[in-house]
C-alpha cells in the first residue's frame, strides 16, 4: 500500500454547503498539507474521513480499509486533533492523559510524561484554567502519545502565540522523523504549511483545486510578464489568470512552468520577465482562478 488516505468520488452536503465529487490522495509517510480559506470545507471532509459523517456518495478508504465499514480498525491506528478542545474542562492535565490512555492500547505513558516536560505543562491544573496555547499543547500531546500512524490535524494552532505554533510543530516533526507516520494537516496559515509540507492540497468551496507535491506546487506557478499581444494559444504551460501590465504588456499567472518553457515565446513576442510566487501568492492565484475560469482579472 503507498498511500494512507483515498477519498473517491466523494459527495456530502447539508443545507447550503456541498462536498462534490471529492478526490484526494494522502500518500503513505507524506506530510499533507489540506490547505483552503474558512468554509472550503475542510473540517467536513476530516469528519468523513473519521467517521464522524457519512458520506451522501463516494468511497473513503485509510490504510485501505473503508469507512465506515473499519472505522473501529482505522481509529486505533491514528491521533486526531480538533479544531476544537473536546475534553472534560474539570480535569486536570494528568487526570486527561490517564483518561485517554485507557482506550488507546498503544498509549506511551513515558512518552507523555517526557512530552509534557518539554512544553512545560502545569499537570495538576484543570484544563478549564489552562491558556489556549497550553490546551494545544495537551492535544497535541494527547494524539502522539498514542503512537498513531496517521495524524490528522484540523487547524491544530489557529490562534496561539508564534512561540506555542513553534513548539507544537516541532514536536510533530519529531514524532513524524522518528516514525515515519503520515500526516494531514488542515490549516489556513498558508506560511505554516510551506515550511515543512512535502504535499498541498488546495479545497474551496467544496472542491479539489490542486493537490501535487509542495514543490511541484511552488516551482510551477509563476507570474510572467509578456508583450502585449502575445497569444496563449498551444502554449506548453497553463494560464490561469491574465492582466493589463501598462506599457504594453500583460501579465499571466502560469501554472506548470518549467525553466526551459522560456524559448517558446520567440522572438516576436519576447518574454520580459518569470516572478517567483510565494505560497501565499500561489495560494491565492489559484483560488481566483478556480472561481474565474475565463483567466482574464475582474
Amino acid at each position: 500500500m503507498t498511500d494512507t488516505i483515498q477519498l473517491r468520488g466523494l459527495s456530502y452536503q447539508v443545507q447550503d454547503f456541498a462536498l462534490r465529487d471529492l478526490n484526494l490522495t494522502v500518500p503513505k509517510g507524506a506530510v499533507y498539507g489540506f490547505l483552503g480559506p474558512n468554509g472550503a470545507g475542510k473540517t467536513t471532509t476530516i469528519r468523513l474521513l473519521l467517521g464522524l459523517l457519512r458520506p451522501q456518495a463516494g468511497e473513503i478508504r485509510v490504510f485501505g480499509e473503508a469507512v465506515p465499514q473499519d472505522i473501529v480498525s482505522i481509529l486505533s491506528r491514528v491521533g486526531y486533533v480538533p479544531e476544537r478542545p473536546h475534553l472534560y474542562p474539570s480535569l486536570t492535565v494528568a487526570e486527561a492523559v490517564r483518561l485517554h490512555a485507557a482506550f488507546h492500547r498503544r498509549f506511551d505513558r513515558p512518552g507523555a510524561k517526557d512530552l509534557a516536560a518539554r512544553f512545560g505543562l502545569p499537570m495538576h491544573r484543570p484544563l478549564s484554567r489552562l491558556s489556549k496555547g497550553e490546551m494545544g499543547k495537551v492535544m497535541i500531546l494527547l494524539a502522539l502519545a498514542q503512537r498513531p500512524e496517521l495524524l490528522v490535524l484540523d487547524e491544530p494552532t489557529d490562534g496561539l502565540d508564534p512561540v506555542v505554533r513553534r513548539d507544537a510543530l516541532h514536536a510533530i516533526l519529531d514524532y513524524v522523523t522518528e516514525t515515519g507516520a503520515t500526516v494531514l494537516i488542515s490549516s489556513h496559515l498558508v506560511h505554516e504549511l510551506e515550511r515543512f509540507c512535502d504535499w498541498i492540497g488546495v479545497l474551496d468551496q467544496g472542491t479539489i483545486v490542486a493537490q501535487l507535491p509542495m514543490q511541484e506546487f511552488k516551482s510551477g506557478l509563476k507570474r510572467l510578464r509578456v508583450t502585449a499581444g502575445t497569444s496563449p494559444a498551444e502554449a506548453p504551460f497553463s494560464v490561469i489568470a491574465r492582466g493589463d501590465a501598462g506599457l504594453g504588456g500583460e501579465v499571466w499567472t502560469v501554472r506548470g512552468w518549467q525553466p526551459e518553457m522560456s524559448s517558446w515565446f520567440g522572438d516576436a513576442h519576447p518574454l520580459r520577465e518569470v516572478v517567483d510566487l510565494d505560497l501565499e501568492e500561489a495560494f491565492v492565484e489559484l483560488l481566483r482562478s478556480a472561481r474565474n475560469p475565463s483567466g482574464r482579472e475582474v
